[in-house]
């Protein structure tokens, strides 16, 4: 059986999707790569961010939902999204986040980390753990290369540290930050989570997670993970066709929403890599609605770096 390779892509909900842009792309450096819908929801954006090619383990992507409550991330739910960069960049980012006017935090691990908020209060940070195979790409030396990893908090930390182990093949590794920490041993990057305690519950809303994807390489692979969760008897989608890659989402018994997701085919399916997100993409089955999509969704505007 082929192995499942840490994460694919986090996904967490926005309130406002041009300050969205605007941090994720101006602040963070990352690459706006797909500009497209939220496919069961297309009166609203779904927007992808990455490295240069938004590939599998630098996606962070969002639900922009105008007029949502805040949320509140805690226990039930993904907490900290933590972003891979080169151990010597991480005095260079402490600079350029506090004159961007946010509030860092280092972290006491014995790796450099610097953790903050996007401006919706979704917990986030940068550690200086960016593996010497993962190269720059054109975004330059300091850029994020993807995801470290991220925390979850879960209402059955034990039921959740079974699927972790048993059906995503992490490997429980001793103390990580703030909790235990698990290892996808065959992945390149995006490799750790850490699963932590005394955390009250959560609520739903812009500034938290709404679901974490981990990676399989194609269709034949995700549908051996399909048998193994129904055969787990978890509550799943069966398998999902979102155009850039194919799914099954499923219920984890601690609360969280995971995903299962593919490398191929990629963003670039439907425009070059050299223009990823320039235009609003639709899928197959939504490009008939693209007038009535376009009319309902809010101006979002590519601002120069």
């Amino acid at each position: 059986m082929t192995t499942v390779q840490g994460l694919h892509h986090i996904t967490a909900v926005a309130a406002d999707p041009q300050r969205n842009a605007d941090f994720y792309t101006r602040v963070l450096g990352l690459r706006l790569v797909k500009k497209t819908v939220n496919q069961d929801d297309p009166s609203s954006y779904h927007l992808y961010y990455g490295d240069d090619r938004g590939r599998p383990g630098t996606a962070m992507t969002f639900f922009p939902f105008p007029g949502v409550p805040a949320g509140q991330a805690g226990r039930g739910q993904p907490l900290e999204t933590r972003f891979s960069v080169p151990a010597d960049a991480i005095a260079a980012w402490q600079s350029q986040l506090a004159d961007a006017g946010i509030t860092v935090t280092p972290g006491h691990t014995d790796v450099p980390m610097l953790q903050f908020h996007d401006p919706d209060g979704l917990p986030l940070a940068l550690i200086g753990d960016a593996p010497s195979s993962i190269a720059a790409d054109t975004r330059g030396e300091t850029a994020i290369r993807g995801f470290s990893g991220m925390s979850l908090a879960s209402h059955r930390p034990v039921a959740t540290a079974r699927v972790l182990t048993g059906l995503l093949d992490y490997v429980e590794s001793g103390a990580g930050v703030g909790g235990t920490r698990f290892v996808s041993v065959d992945a390149p990057l995006a490799r750790h989570i850490d699963l932590v305690e005394d955390v009250a519950p959560g609520q739903a809303g812009y500034g938290t997670v709404h679901h974490v994807a981990f990676r399989v390489a194609d269709r034949p692979a995700l549908l051996e993970r399909l048998e193994r969760i129904r055969a787990w008897q978890l509550p799943c989608s069966g398998e999902v066709d979102r155009y850039y890659f194919r799914s099954v989402y499923f219920r984890e018994p601690g609360g969280m929403l995971f995903e299962i997701a593919t490398d191929d085919p990629g963003f670039d399916v439907d425009e070059p890599v050299e223009s990823l997100g320039s235009d609003l993409k639709l899928p197959p089955a939504h490009e008939p609605m693209r007038a009535t999509i376009e009319a309902q969704l809010p101006a979002l505007v590519s601002r120069p770096l």
